[in-house]
């Protein structure tokens, strides 16, 4: 079994050590990870500019560009076998609800499993100190279940684990994706020569938090585990919309 392992905090986090060092004893692993921090992302390929991979002392490749940049290049000409799943993390924070949408840990796994690649994205929730010998140890189990019972449809799961030690987790759970509150306001200031800049204000809390969200399941000491899709497709208004166009306007 051969595994990429990418994400979006930059080749030299300590989420992604400790994944690799989890897996390595599971299959073959290749790190393909941007070689900054790059999260809030997404989906971004870059176009403008050609990439450059080199190769760190550790053996882990680390590329100027995105996530996404990261895995395409992986999967697309820069190995010479594809491979058999795509891992994106240990992220330190969630990515939850309307997370998934900016966050380029989820972009990642997100380019593997539009690669055809099963692919999964993890996690650790919660700040403080980053437990992320919990999170290693519940990838570890996920694919060890995926290398004995190989999942039969196309594979993107998006995974957050309480930071807690890994006596304290209570379990996985298949959750849906939560809802946050509206994000809160920019912050305004002035540079030190009088320009004004702003900064991203800070996620909104969550909204839509009840039991069977990805939000309920991590706060009550849970595994998240979420499939997701990209067909953005909103099914519902194809027939009212086909009925509102062929009005006169």
């Amino acid at each position: 079994m051969r595994i990429l392992v990418s994400n979006d905090d930059g080749y030299f986090a300590p989420g992604i050590q400790a994944l690799a060092a989890a897996v390595a004893p599971l299959a073959e692993v290749v790190v393909v990870a941007p070689e900054r921090d790059r999260s809030g992302s997404s989906n971004s390929l870059t176009l403008d500019r050609p990439l450059t991979v080199r190769q760190a002392p550790n053996g882990f490749f680390f590329v100027n560009g995105t996530p996404t940049d990261c895995v395409h290049l992986a999967v697309t000409g820069l190995l010479d076998k594809l491979p058999d799943m795509v891992i994106s993390g240990i992220n330190h924070g969630a990515n939850m609800g309307d997370d998934t949408i900016y966050s380029g840990t989820v972009a990642a796994a997100t380019e593997g499993f539009l690669l055809g690649i099963p692919s999964i994205a993890v996690s650790l929730s919660g700040s403080g100190e980053g437990h992320f010998e919990s999170a290693a140890a519940v990838v570890v189990q996920l694919v060890k279940r995926f290398r004995a019972h190989p999942l039969k449809d196309a594979t993107l799961l998006n995974v957050n684990v309480p930071n807690v030690v890994s006596a304290d987790l209570r379990g996985l759970k298949i959750t849906r994706l939560g809802r946050r509150h509206k994000a809160e306001p920019v912050v305004k200031t002035t540079t030190p020569r009088g320009d004004v800049v702003y900064w991203v204000g800070a996620a909104g809390g969550a909204q839509d938090a009840g039991e069977g969200t990805d939000f309920h399941a991590a706060a009550n000491g849970y595994v998240s585990v979420t499939p997701l899709q990209v067909d953005l497709t909103r099914y519902a208004q194809l027939d009212m919309l086909g009925e509102w166009l062929e009005q006169k306007p």
